[in-house]
């Protein structure tokens, strides 16, 4: 008996086949999610629903096909981001993704929909988050006009997989869309609706791992974040771990039984009776991709092939050991959840350190630097100190020194998740528990 768990990232999508007895991965997928949508605003960051749809069908037929056992499939997704559907259950809008900036935007008498939301409302929200999305677009007048609801693109997903002609989305997912109560686990509707947002268009939430319908007779499990997933599909005791995943972005996840308020740490649902803290930072993994498109730009120019750099970073880094040479590089790239205007820095470049590794190595740095920083934000407002740590995301995996410097930064014993592709793991065994297919201490929660 097998499970199937996909996770819809912003770049790929990846599936994995979960072996109900063993609980192990045993056949996993990655195809490159390609979907974007070419636009001359240089804020508005859209993604096809179509063509990741059409991608995410053929693969998943293909596991059907190779094995007769599946019993369920779980579904995670990129969060934040929504897509607008209509009462037929299809989409009538792109994807607006968490990477979308329009809630910056200061098109309204000078003020951003976020500056309008913590002035006028009391609400603070980043942009990407839907709502704040979703009431730029009403002042806009950019909702479609058959739109009856909308959801995350793990969502939608389920919706087209199971003919579902609304959402139904999990705690985990409605929280990243923002004006959300997280104790009571639902939508703050007096004040979406004083934020001039009908919420007759908010979509169903549900605070379990719901069983959403059926795909050719193998139930689906309603989509879960990819936050939330990463840290079940990585995490075997929830109780004295941090979690740290690097891919475009980056987070730093800790576990809690109860609710809890740090100031630029957010408070994730994960299940009824328990919370991740997680602290985000924007540019995460993509500052170290920025840092290869830099050498990749000077390779090419100097007659060498386009090709990937990552191999003449890794040796440029070998060759260059010494710890303390490094430049001093706050990787904020992209600025931060609360200011996305924010940038990076580089200090600390003198002539003895004038070369590449020094700058490679303090990228790396950089990005441990604002996930440790995050981490002793939580550290601080629980009181609670955790002694493990586990690293998941192929930025991690695959850089040795990246692990090195993290392990020495956070003082803790590092461990590398099982599963490389923690997220769809992390729905494998959501989609298991939705079909009553296993107990409750077989999850880390």
């Amino acid at each position: 008996m097998k499970s199937i768990g996909i996770d819809i990232g912003t770049t790929t999508v990846s599936f994995a086949v979960t072996d109900r007895d063993t609980l192990t991965v045993i056949r996993k997928y990655t195809i490159a999610n390609d979907s974007f949508i070419p636009t001359k605003n240089p804020w508005e960051r859209i993604q096809d629903t179509s063509v990741i749809l059409s991608r995410i069908l053929p693969v998943l037929d293909e596991i059907l096909n190779t094995y007769s056992d599946i019993s369920a499939i779980g579904i995670t997704s990129q969060m934040h981001g929504i897509v607008y559907t209509d009462s037929s259950g299809h989409a009538v809008s792109p994807l607006c993704t968490w990477q979308d900036e329009r809630g910056s935007l200061t098109d309204f008498n000078g003020r951003s929909i976020c500056r309008i939301l913590s002035e006028d409302i009391g609400i603070n929200a980043a942009p990407g988050y839907g709502l704040v999305s979703h009431l730029y677009n009403i002042r806009k007048r950019l909702v479609p006009a058959e739109a009856s609801s909308f959801c995350t693109i793990g969502d939608y997903a389920g919706m087209i997989l199971t003919g579902r002609r609304s959402p139904l989305v999990h705690i985990s997912q409605a929280a990243g869309m923002g004006m959300f109560d997280l104790k009571k686990l639902e939508f703050m509707y007096g004040k979406i609706s004083d934020a001039g947002a009908d919420p007759a268009l908010l979509p169903e939430v549900t605070k379990k791992f719901s069983v959403l319908g059926s795909y050719k007779d193998i139930p689906v499990c309603v989509s879960i974040g990819d936050n939330q997933a990463s840290f079940l599909g990585s995490v075997t005791d929830g109780t004295d771990t941090v979690l740290v995943n690097v891919g475009t972005g980056s987070q730093v996840s800790v576990m809690s039984g109860q609710y809890t308020e740090i100031p630029d740490i957010e408070t994730r649902p994960l299940t009824e009776s328990a919370y991740l803290l997680v602290g985000a930072a924007v540019c995460g993994g993509a500052a170290y991709a920025s840092l290869e498109k830099f050498f990749r730009t000077y390779a090419v120019a100097a007659g060498a092939p386009d090709a990937p750099q990552y191999d003449v970073m890794k040796k440029l880094l070998e060759l260059q050991a010494e710890k303390d040479v490094a430049w001093q590089i706050r990787t904020t790239f992209a600025g931060t959840r609360n200011n996305p205007q924010d940038s990076g820095s580089i200090t600390g470049i003198r002539t003895d350190n004038f070369h590449p590794a020094a700058m490679i190595r303090g990228v790396l740095n950089g990005m441990a630097e604002e996930l440790y920083g995050l981490y002793l934000l939580i550290e601080t407002g629980t009181g609670d100190s955790k002694t493990k740590l586990i690293a998941s995301g192929n930025a991690v995996r695959q850089n040795k020194v990246f692990q090195q410097i993290l392990q020495d930064r956070f003082n803790m014993p590092l461990t590398i998740g099982q599963n490389k592709e923690e997220a769809a793991y992390g729905a494998s065994l959501c989609a298991l528990s939705a079909a009553g297919l296993l107990t409750k201490h077989q999850l880390p929660v």
